[in-house]
Protein backbone atom coordinates (compact mmCIF):
# COMPACT_ATOMS: atom_id res chain seq x y z
CA UNK A 1 0.00 0.00 0.00
CA UNK A 2 1.08 3.31 -0.79
CA UNK A 3 1.33 6.34 1.62
CA UNK A 4 1.79 9.41 0.05
CA UNK A 5 1.75 12.98 2.07
CA UNK A 6 1.83 16.82 1.83
CA UNK A 7 1.71 20.15 3.65
CA UNK A 8 -1.44 22.16 4.37
CA UNK A 9 -1.52 25.51 5.48
CA UNK A 10 -3.18 26.75 8.65
CA UNK A 11 -4.00 29.62 11.20
CA UNK A 12 -1.50 26.84 13.21
CA UNK A 13 1.01 26.79 10.79
CA UNK A 14 2.16 24.02 7.92
CA UNK A 15 -0.01 20.73 8.92
CA UNK A 16 1.79 17.18 7.88
CA UNK A 17 -0.68 15.24 5.99
CA UNK A 18 -0.43 11.57 4.59
CA UNK A 19 -2.81 9.29 3.38
CA UNK A 20 -3.15 5.55 1.68
CA UNK A 21 -5.68 3.77 -0.05
CA UNK A 22 -8.21 3.69 2.38
CA UNK A 23 -7.59 6.77 3.95
CA UNK A 24 -5.98 9.87 5.66
CA UNK A 25 -3.31 8.46 7.72
CA UNK A 26 -1.66 11.62 9.79
CA UNK A 27 -2.38 14.90 10.18
CA UNK A 28 0.20 16.12 12.71
CA UNK A 29 0.34 20.12 13.84
CA UNK A 30 3.89 21.78 13.67
CA UNK A 31 3.87 22.64 17.11
CA UNK A 32 3.56 20.01 20.38
CA UNK A 33 5.00 16.46 21.31
CA UNK A 34 4.38 13.19 18.90
CA UNK A 35 4.57 15.57 16.21
CA UNK A 36 6.00 13.97 12.76
CA UNK A 37 6.94 16.60 10.42
CA UNK A 38 8.46 14.69 7.52
CA UNK A 39 7.50 11.47 5.57
CA UNK A 40 8.93 7.81 6.41
CA UNK A 41 10.84 6.17 3.77
CA UNK A 42 9.28 4.90 1.08
CA UNK A 43 6.40 7.20 1.19
CA UNK A 44 6.02 9.70 -1.76
CA UNK A 45 5.12 13.51 -2.01
CA UNK A 46 1.84 14.39 -3.76
CA UNK A 47 0.14 17.30 -3.40
CA UNK A 48 -2.48 16.93 -5.66
CA UNK A 49 -3.92 13.96 -3.36
CA UNK A 50 -4.83 16.12 -0.67
CA UNK A 51 -7.49 18.74 -2.53
CA UNK A 52 -10.35 17.03 -0.46
CA UNK A 53 -8.43 17.72 3.00
CA UNK A 54 -7.32 20.90 2.10
CA UNK A 55 -10.51 22.04 0.90
CA UNK A 56 -12.53 20.77 4.19
CA UNK A 57 -10.03 22.01 6.63
CA UNK A 58 -10.05 25.62 4.85
CA UNK A 59 -13.52 25.52 5.27
CA UNK A 60 -12.89 24.23 8.81
CA UNK A 61 -11.10 27.35 9.64
CA UNK A 62 -13.06 29.75 7.55
CA UNK A 63 -15.69 29.03 9.86
CA UNK A 64 -17.93 27.28 7.41
CA UNK A 65 -17.07 23.73 8.44
CA UNK A 66 -18.10 21.98 11.65
CA UNK A 67 -17.88 18.11 10.67
CA UNK A 68 -15.80 16.54 8.22
CA UNK A 69 -16.19 14.40 5.42
CA UNK A 70 -13.23 12.34 4.58
CA UNK A 71 -12.02 8.17 4.70
CA UNK A 72 -9.81 8.12 7.58
CA UNK A 73 -7.38 5.14 7.81
CA UNK A 74 -5.59 5.53 11.65
CA UNK A 75 -2.82 2.97 12.36
CA UNK A 76 -3.36 1.82 16.34
CA UNK A 77 -4.87 -0.53 18.92
CA UNK A 78 -8.24 -1.99 18.79
CA UNK A 79 -8.34 0.16 22.24
CA UNK A 80 -7.29 3.30 20.42
CA UNK A 81 -9.39 2.95 17.73
CA UNK A 82 -12.56 2.56 19.77
CA UNK A 83 -11.47 6.20 21.10
CA UNK A 84 -10.57 7.79 18.63
CA UNK A 85 -14.11 6.39 16.82
CA UNK A 86 -15.72 8.28 20.01
CA UNK A 87 -13.65 11.53 19.48
CA UNK A 88 -15.28 11.74 15.95
CA UNK A 89 -18.70 11.80 17.81
CA UNK A 90 -18.08 14.79 19.72
CA UNK A 91 -19.93 17.88 17.99
CA UNK A 92 -17.94 20.79 17.11
CA UNK A 93 -18.34 23.55 19.72
CA UNK A 94 -18.76 20.86 22.76
CA UNK A 95 -16.47 19.59 24.82
CA UNK A 96 -16.17 15.94 27.04
CA UNK A 97 -14.35 14.67 29.90
CA UNK A 98 -11.79 11.74 29.26
CA UNK A 99 -14.10 9.99 32.00
CA UNK A 100 -17.26 10.82 29.35
CA UNK A 101 -15.15 9.73 26.79
CA UNK A 102 -13.95 6.12 28.52
CA UNK A 103 -17.94 5.95 29.27
CA UNK A 104 -19.05 6.67 25.75
CA UNK A 105 -16.22 3.37 24.74
CA UNK A 106 -18.02 1.55 27.23
CA UNK A 107 -15.25 1.63 29.86
CA UNK A 108 -15.69 2.32 33.76
CA UNK A 109 -14.54 6.47 33.94
CA UNK A 110 -13.18 5.56 37.53
CA UNK A 111 -10.19 3.39 35.77
CA UNK A 112 -10.25 3.73 32.11
CA UNK A 113 -10.21 7.67 31.94
CA UNK A 114 -6.35 7.69 32.13
CA UNK A 115 -5.92 5.19 29.49
CA UNK A 116 -8.30 7.21 27.56
CA UNK A 117 -5.97 10.42 27.98
CA UNK A 118 -2.94 8.49 26.80
CA UNK A 119 -5.10 7.38 23.16
CA UNK A 120 -6.00 10.69 23.25
CA UNK A 121 -2.10 11.79 23.06
CA UNK A 122 -1.75 8.94 20.28
CA UNK A 123 -4.40 10.12 17.69
CA UNK A 124 -2.80 10.85 14.18
CA UNK A 125 -5.27 12.68 12.90
CA UNK A 126 -5.27 15.92 14.63
CA UNK A 127 -8.19 18.39 13.97
CA UNK A 128 -10.19 15.73 11.75
CA UNK A 129 -10.34 13.08 14.99
CA UNK A 130 -10.89 16.18 17.45
CA UNK A 131 -8.91 15.05 20.83
CA UNK A 132 -8.77 18.76 21.27
CA UNK A 133 -12.20 18.29 22.63
CA UNK A 134 -10.85 16.61 25.63
CA UNK A 135 -11.12 18.47 28.68
CA UNK A 136 -10.01 17.46 32.54
CA UNK A 137 -12.98 17.19 34.60
CA UNK A 138 -12.79 20.44 35.90
CA UNK A 139 -12.68 21.86 32.73
CA UNK A 140 -9.28 22.81 32.45
CA UNK A 141 -7.89 22.19 29.45
CA UNK A 142 -5.41 19.25 30.03
CA UNK A 143 -2.44 18.33 27.43
CA UNK A 144 -2.40 18.15 23.74
CA UNK A 145 -0.54 16.82 21.19
CA UNK A 146 -0.33 19.61 19.61
CA UNK A 147 0.57 21.79 22.64
CA UNK A 148 -2.37 23.60 25.13
CA UNK A 149 -2.27 27.20 22.80
CA UNK A 150 -3.10 24.70 19.92
CA UNK A 151 -5.69 22.91 21.70
CA UNK A 152 -7.11 26.30 22.74
CA UNK A 153 -7.06 28.29 19.75
CA UNK A 154 -9.10 25.10 17.80
CA UNK A 155 -11.92 25.69 20.59
CA UNK A 156 -12.14 28.92 20.72
CA UNK A 157 -12.44 28.71 17.21
CA UNK A 158 -14.99 25.89 17.26
CA UNK A 159 -17.04 28.39 20.12
CA UNK A 160 -16.94 30.91 17.46
CA UNK A 161 -18.37 28.91 14.79
CA UNK A 162 -21.65 27.48 16.69
CA UNK A 163 -21.66 30.25 19.55
CA UNK A 164 -22.02 27.14 22.25
CA UNK A 165 -18.84 28.09 24.89
CA UNK A 166 -16.19 30.48 24.93
CA UNK A 167 -13.41 29.68 26.84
Amino acid sequence: MTTVWSSVGSPLGMLFVARDELGLTHLYLPTGRHVQHSAQPGWVRDDEAFDDVRGQLAEYFAGARTAFDLPLHPSGTPFQLRVWAALCEIPCGQTRSYGQQAAAIGADPRTASRAVGLANGKNPISIIVPCHRVIGADGSLTGYGGGLPAKKWLLEHESQQVGLFAL
